[in-house]
């Protein structure tokens, strides 16, 4: 398998440098289960990567919720400030993230979360690993990124970032959800994606590459300094 090199590189963050993903199904599952509905796994494939109202509105219209977008997403942020604060890190994050910082490799952060959420998750355990991140995107709350994932808009932007605006096809994405694989090949760019175990093979073929876990990526794969 040959891939295109690359100089660049974009990370998502819930679900594949912060271990959230269960902590969102807590949250969700929180909230609906006073209108005795489920949050079922194939209602979460849909979400991942969408910006905050997005994710409200679909789950508002699928459920069929007596809510708004502004009470459900007001009721989100109780259950968020409750338990994301003690966020752990997914297997292989903090060593990729550090090798590339170390070896001068240009890095920034797209996220579907806002910048409310990020400091929630981050503040308290790991604001040492995300200050490596000189460019942060955050989708829910950045007035640049139009709309959510798949569309390809916060990856554009987020590249745009970089001083030397490199071009879509110099960055690779890391991605753990279909609608940001999907959002990276939209803008252009190649995608590692390390998917939740219970997604079926069949929906991340669109990905330039399939891992385990972030412990498994080699660098120079896409012409990256490889780890010593």
């Amino acid at each position: 398998m040959s891939f295109i090199p690359v100089t660049h590189v974009l990370f998502d963050m819930d679900g594949l440098i912060l271990d959230t993903e269960n902590l969102y199904t807590i949250a969700f599952q929180n909230i609906l289960s006073r209108f005795g509905k489920e949050f079922t796994f194939d209602i979460k494939l849909k979400l991942m990567g969408s910006q905050a109202h997005e994710c409200a509105q679909i789950l508002i219209t699928d459920l069929d919720l007596p809510m708004t977008v502004e009470e459900f997403i007001m009721e989100t942020k109780v259950q968020f400030q409750m338990l994301f604060p003690d966020t752990g890190l997914m297997p292989g994050a903090k060593r990729l993230i550090e090798h590339f910082h170390e070896n001068k490799v240009p890095i920034g952060l797209a996220t579907s979360s806002s910048e409310e959420s990020y400091h929630l998750k981050v503040d308290k355990h790991h604001t040492q690993l995300f200050s490596l991140f000189p460019y942060k995107t955050f989708g829910s709350s950045d007035p640049e990124v139009k709309r959510g994932k798949p569309h390809p808009d916060i990856f554009l932007v987020a590249a745009s970032k970089f001083p030397d605006t490199p071009k879509p096809e110099q960055c690779l994405v890391f991605e753990d959800a279909i609608n940001g694989v999907k959002a990276a090949k939209a803008a252009g760019m190649q995608v590692v994606m390390v998917p939740d175990p219970r997604i079926e093979k069949s929906l991340t073929k669109e990905a330039t590459l399939v891992i385990e876990s972030l412990e498994e990526f080699q660098p120079q794969l896409f012409g990256l300094p490889p780890f010593k």
